[in-house]
């Protein structure tokens, strides 16, 4: 029992973690004008609306991951964003210097998909809340 407490907990750091970086990520993206972003992007060769929707995860996402709600959604979308970032802009940097940050984000993303949200979250509220429903009815 100790162990999935301890695990929860692990869970809830990286959570929190992660929703911060990402939520920061999305709003300078937007602060600083998302037509830069959008510049950016076309100049890498991608789509430059894509800014607005990868803006818009990490923004919407990292707010939502720190309330624990949707966590393994945002952990799938942040995994996507983080690995199409590793392939079109990072490698050729190399691991040092260039996609360090971005392949740890990538694998605290994957993290949180696979093991959902931790302690304190929307989702183990709703969950606890439903179990409770079904168990009074039953």
């Amino acid at each position: 029992m100790v162990q999935w407490k301890a695990m929860d907990l692990g869970a809830l750091i990286v959570r929190i973690v992660l929703g911060i970086t990402f939520f920061l990520h999305g709003l300078v993206k937007f602060q600083g004008g998302i037509q830069n972003t959008a510049a950016f992007f076309e100049k890498v060769g991608l789509p430059g609306m894509l800014a607005t929707v990868v803006g818009g995860i990490e923004l919407i996402g990292g707010i939502c991951m720190i309330l624990g709600l949707g966590v393994r959604v945002f952990g799938a979308l942040f995994s996507v964003i983080m690995l199409g970032v590793i392939l079109t802009v990072k490698s050729s940097k190399g691991l040092i210097g260039g996609f360090e940050l971005e392949l740890a984000l990538f694998a605290m993303s994957l993290q949180l998909l696979i093991s959902g949200n931790g302690l304190f979250s929307i989702d183990g509220w709703f969950r606890s809340r439903s179990r409770t429903t079904e168990s009074s009815q039953a």
